[in-house]
């Protein structure tokens, strides 16, 4: 199996980052409506196996655990992180013992908080081409939807590139990247199996695949990322045609897990078993394109 690739940020690089304007503390609240909504705390819960939730209630983060180190995915906004290492210890396990921190794309609301939390633990972070040309500076490029109106963030120094359909592993852990670019050109989804006894279940974590964008970008004919309309469509396909029991992604809202946890408690951790739930979000996904594109004609 072909090991990532390690970039490592030396000094020099990341002062150059923070004098381009593209590095920010990790510990700057980010200038967003949504923001305090987002980072309202929430009890850790456990998804299904050994597969938790961490994230703060309205941006995702979520733990996959082993007895040989775990496996984190997204980190929230900059004000995320020490919720989410407190919702880790909280659950009995140690920030220290992260092996790998996986990003979806290297947006503020998912990125955000992964600087500190891989300082906390040392765990290298792993992200696309793209995306980590985006996490080594703090801000995405021209090329992003939303480049121009995203908060900037505290670069992240120590990263491998993940490539389409390869499979990382950390102790006991493995997960497989699937490139689902579109809502970035960087996108990534991660997919792994939790099992509870003798009964396993497929985990997606689903990275966005909302047509957003900066005032004036046209998904239909645009320069910066010109193949954004066939990027959304390939990543339909992919999401649509994984395995799929138990659906995780970035904004839980867009899951459903509000819903799955307030159902009764009888109903245990199947709550969070739905094998349409990928299609479903990928229908809703393909609807929020068309609406969009039908605004720009």
């Amino acid at each position: 199996m072909p090991q990532p690739f390690t970039i490592r940020l030396g000094a020099a690089a990341l002062l150059a980052a923070a004098l381009s304007g593209g590095a920010a503390r990790a510990d700057t609240p980010p200038d967003c409506e949504l923001c305090a909504q987002w980072n309202a705390p929430q009890k850790p819960y456990q998804v299904f196996g050994n597969t938790y939730y961490v994230g703060p209630k309205g941006v995702g983060s979520v733990l996959i655990t082993s007895p040989s180190g775990h496996v984190l995915v997204d980190a929230g906004l900059p004000q995320s992180a020490p919720l989410i290492a407190a919702s880790i210890r909280a659950l009995g396990f140690k920030v220290e013992d992260i092996k790998l921190i996986l990003n979806t794309h290297a947006h503020f609301d998912h990125a955000g908080g992964i600087a500190e939390l891989q300082r906390l633990s040392g765990a290298p972070v792993v992200a696309s081409a793209s995306a980590a040309l985006a996490l080594a500076t703090g801000q995405v490029g021209p090329d992003d939807p939303q480049y121009g109106e995203l908060t900037p963030f505290a670069p992240v120094p120590d990263m491998r590139l993940a490539h389409d359909g390869e499979t990382l592993s950390a102790g006991a852990i493995e997960v497989t990247a699937h490139v689902t670019p579109g809502h970035t050109p960087g996108g990534i989804s991660w997919t792994w199996k939790s099992c509870e006894g003798k009964v396993c279940a497929h985990i997606v974590f689903a990275d966005s695949v909302g047509a957003f964008s900066r005032k004036g970008f046209k998904f239909s004919a645009n320069e910066d990322y010109p193949n954004v309309l066939q990027d959304f469509q390939r990543s339909f396909a992919t999401l649509a045609a994984l395995p799929c029991d138990v659906l995780l992604t970035g904004h839980p809202d867009a899951a459903d897990v509000a819903a799955r946890l307030a159902r009764p408690r009888e109903a245990g951790k199947s709550a969070f078993v739905d094998p349409e739930a990928c299609r479903k979000y990928v229908a809703k996904g393909r609807d929020n394109l068309s609406r969009r594109l039908a605004t720009e004609r």
